[in-house]
């Protein structure tokens, strides 16, 4: 039962059977009419604007109209109260038979609670990660891959087809660059004396096995060939060792994509996948031969004025167009990005979704201009970006340098903390703001940690039913109908517990709609806080006990209240990818 849905209805029904509406029913629109949570919830359950944005049209006093409106919505045997507030809002406090069966419903649906079908079937492609593959993940590729991976599973919640996509950016300067790093290795796999590294090629000692490895396979034939020969083979067993590094270390994190996308096969054929593209934006319209103006600032000593086939994205929205084929004939990288996205709306996907890293941000505009020319305006493209994740131990800033083969892994955060501290603490904050990560807080067992709150929660659940069969030993716990005891459940501070469990259908939507899954991770500490706070009640006021040794009955329905606080942490905890346990220690 989706609370605020519910009253969407009743409270449009209730419109329509107004005079004032049937009289000018064309001419109003309820689109706009809110039905949300009070700010205050001293004010009651549910509010809305619906006088406030209907009045206008009515051509009344939105006063007078909310007025009107409040009368008949008291007619429901589920409302108690109903109040005019201000200007004229109106407050709706529910009766307790309601909070009754919604309990019911949230214990018959259990994990699937909350489950919409708000997506509707849609196919969305989340892609994410994506780092190159050039050495084991840093700790700045876990917020993105995170974000990513949350993101999907809240999109899939609400009832969106997903692909959890990787590109692979196998392609370019930087594998080059891998190629010879892993050679040098080879090299001195061989008993060669190679000295320091290079400035320019990748220092880092996981590097070595690569090379190792080549050595016993190749022996020395690779170093008695030319580059060019050679080149192709050790690419190939680089990318394959650090995309074997890169899936174990997202597998630590519990993340697990779908779709494993390589680069290497738009530029495969000579590139047909490219020039497809290409020709298929030249046939819209949207590519010409031109001369961009030189960028904005102190002019580049090597910058000429040539002539280049160039993307008219500007039209579409960009804030200037992008050459997508170089004077001397080359593809540009944009232009693999291009031919990306087209082989993803040609996969059917009608929402593309990129999380990238807040160094990315000049990427937004072209790769959404990219989405209205190849689609035609019909896929929707939204691209998220991760600010930066700033490590601290004890409040000391921790630092790292990736090129200099120093730097903080991923597995080296996830070693220490654990998953679940990493994947929460890396929602617990907007996606589009800094995050500062103290490797003491997240291990603290405090309610000043949100992971370590949330998961209590879920844990101190498990433990009433442990107390319950304790105190009821000849009870079959796991055989109740725990749905059908919840008429005893009244005390104003069971109901709000209830309340919280009724905005979780609308958190779902809601995060899903604005592609942010922090919002997630807030409620749960949210609704963790108000069962804590119950709990602690019990301690003072031995009535408020979930298990009452002295009252059989009462115990039980408390038990399915309970089992709905569980599963609805359950649930989300698995959309963030982290874990419930049943015992904390």
């Amino acid at each position: 039962m989706n609370l605020f849905a519910d009253f969407e209805t009743r409270i449009k029904n209730a419109l329509e059977a107004l005079d004032i509406i049937k009289e000018k029913r064309s001419e109003v629109d309820f689109g706009r009419i809110a039905i949300e949570p009070p700010r205050d919830p001293s004010h009651g359950d549910v509010a809305t604007n619906a006088a406030m944005v209907l009045a206008k049209p009515l051509g009344t006093n939105p006063r007078a109209l909310a007025d009107i409106i409040a009368a008949a919505l008291r007619n429901d045997s589920d409302v108690s109260e109903v109040s005019v507030a201000g200007p004229g809002f109106i407050n709706i406090r529910l009766a307790t038979g309601y909070w009754q069966r919604l309990l019911s419903s949230v214990i018959v649906d259990g994990l699937g609670y909350g489950r919409s079908t708000l997506g509707q079937g849609r196919k969305a492609n989340v892609e994410y990660v994506s780092a190159n593959p050039t050495g084991p993940m840093h700790v700045g590729h876990c917020r993105g891959a995170v974000v990513g991976d949350a993101l999907a599973n809240l999109m899939a919640f609400a009832g969106y087809d997903v692909t959890k996509e990787y590109y692979i950016n196998d392609a370019g300067g930087q594998i080059d660059v891998l190629a010879r790093s892993v050679f040098l290795r080879y090299r001195e796999a061989l008993g060669e004396n190679i000295g320091a590294i290079p400035e320019g090629l990748y220092p880092g000692d996981y590097l070595v096995p690569v090379g190792q490895e080549l050595a016993a396979e190749y022996g020395p034939r690779l170093h008695n060939m030319p580059e060019e020969d050679w080149m192709a083979i050790v690419k190939d067993k680089a990318i394959d060792a650090m995309m074997a590094l890169i899936r174990d270390d997202l597998d630590a994190l519990n993340v697990h994509h779908d779709v494993f996308f390589s680069e290497r096969t738009l530029h495969a054929n000579g590139a047909q996948r490219i020039r497809q593209a290409i020709n298929d934006l030249t046939f819209k319209g949207h590519v010409y031969k031109g001369t961009l103006p030189p960028p904005k600032g102190q002019l580049p000593e090597d910058w000429e004025d040539r002539e280049q086939t160039l993307f008219r994205s500007t039209e579409v929205g960009d804030d200037m167009d992008r050459p997508l084929i170089k004077s001397d004939g080359s593809y540009t990288y944009f232009a693999a990005d291009v031919a990306y996205f087209k082989d993803k709306y040609d996969r059917g996907y009608d929402e593309m979704i990129y999380i990238l890293g807040a160094d990315h941000g000049g990427y937004v505009k072209r790769l959404e201009a990219v989405a209205r020319a190849v689609s035609g305006g019909k896929a929707k493209l939204t691209v998220l970006l991760c600010q930066l994740v700033k490590l601290f131990r004890n409040g000391e800033a921790v630092k790292m340098g990736k090129r200099l083969g120093n730097f903080v892994t991923l597995r080296d955060v996830v070693d220490e903390v654990g998953r679940d501290a990493v994947r929460f603490m890396m929602l617990y904050r907007k996606n589009s703001e800094p995050l500062d990560f103290d490797f003491a807080k997240v291990t603290e067992q405090s309610k000043d940690n949100p992971v370590f709150y949330v998961q209590y929660a879920h844990a101190r659940c498990a433990s009433v039913f442990r107390q319950a069969k304790e105190a009821f030993p000849d009870l079959d716990i796991d055989s109740l109908d725990l749905s059908s005891s919840t008429g005893l459940i009244t005390d104003p501070n069971e109901l709000q517990l209830i309340a919280k469990l009724a905005e979780y259908p609308r958190i779902v939507e809601a995060a899903a709609l604005a592609q942010e899954p922090h919002r997630l991770a807030f409620y749960l500490y949210d609704l963790a806080s108000f069962f804590h706070a119950h709990w602690n009640k019990g301690k003072e006021q031995p009535e408020l006990r979930f298990v009452n040794d002295k009252n059989r009955e009462l115990s039980v329905a408390r038990l399915g209240l309970v089992h709905a606080v569980a599963s609805v942490l359950k649930s989300g905890l698995a959309i963030t990818g982290t874990a419930a346990p049943e015992e904390m220690r």
